[in-house]
C-alpha cells in the first residue's frame, strides 16, 4: 500500500490526528520564517542604528533622521525615539524639575523596551506548544490505531500478518507526523529564545547609555 492509501483508509479519529499535526506543522513553519524575518529585521536595524548613534552626531540630527522615514521604527530605533520624544517634551514644561525630567524619560524607555521585547517574543509560545504537545498527539492517534488493528486481528479467523500490518503501518505514520512537526518547532524556538535574549541584552545596555547621555546633558545645561 502506499503512504496516501494508508492515509485514506485509517479510522476517522487517526485520520483527524494527522489533519491536526499538519496543521500544526504549516503553523509552525509560518511562525518560523516570519519570526526569522523580524529579527533579522531588528538586528540589521540595530546595527545600522548604533554606527550612526556612536557616530557622534547630534541626539537631535539622530531623531530628525528616524522621524522623517516612513516605516516603523524597531528595537533601538523605538527605545532612542521614545525616550527622546518624552525628553523634548518633558524639558519643553518649565515645572518639570531635573528629577521628574530623567524620571519620565527612564520610564518611557523601560515601557518601549518592554514594548520590543514583547514583540520579539510573540510567536515562541506557539512553537513551544507546538514541540511539546505534537508527539503527543501523534502517539495518541498510533495507539489508537494500533488498538483498532489488533481489534480487528482478534475478530479474524485466521489472523495473519499481512491483516494487521496496514492498520499498524498507518497508525505509526501519526507518530511520524507528531515528530515532523514538533522538531522543526523545537529547534526554532530555541534558536529564537538565544537570538532574543541577546537582543534583549541589547537594547538593555544601549537603554542605560542613552538614559546616562540624557543625564549628562541635563546636568551640564543645569550647571550652564
Amino acid at each position: 500500500m502506499s503512504f496516501s492509501e494508508l492515509i485514506q483508509s485509517a479510522s476517522l479519529l487517526v485520520q483527524l490526528v494527522m489533519l491536526i499535526l499538519l496543521l500544526a506543522s504549516v503553523v509552525s513553519w509560518f511562525v518560523i520564517l516570519r519570526k526569522r524575518t523580524l529579527i533579522g529585521s531588528i538586528r540589521r536595524a540595530a546595527d545600522k542604528f548604533e554606527d550612526n548613534f556612536w557616530s557622534g552626531g547630534r541626539l537631535h540630527d539622530i531623531y530628525e533622521s528616524l522621524r522623517r522615514r516612513a516605516r516603523e521604527d524597531k528595537g533601538l530605533e523605538a527605545l532612542f525615539r521614545t525616550g527622546f520624544e518624552e525628553f523634548d517634551r518633558s524639558r519643553g514644561s518649565e515645572a518639570a524639575t531635573k528629577a521628574e525630567l530623567m524620571a519620565a524619560v527612564q520610564r518611557s524607555v523601560r515601557v518601549a523596551h518592554m514594548r520590543e521585547v514583547d514583540r520579539l517574543e510573540s510567536g515562541l509560545a506557539v512553537l513551544a506548544t507546538i514541540g511539546s504537545t505534537s508527539p503527543y498527539i501523534g502517539l495518541f492517534g498510533t495507539v489508537w490505531g494500533i488498538m483498532n488493528a489488533f481489534i480487528g486481528l482478534g475478530n479474524a479467523k485466521h489472523a495473519t500478518l499481512a491483516m494487521v500490518a496496514p492498520g499498524i503501518a498507518e497508525a505509526l505514520i501519526a507518530t511520524a507526523m507528531g515528530l515532523v512537526a514538533a522538531i522543526p518547532a523545537v529547534i526554532a524556538y530555541n534558536t529564537f529564545t538565544s537570538q532574543v535574549e541577546r537582543l534583549e541584552s541589547r537594547f538593555q545596555a544601549f537603554a542605560e547609555e542613552f538614559i546616562g547621555i540624557v543625564e549628562r546633558g541635563v546636568q551640564t545645561h543645569s550647571a550652564a
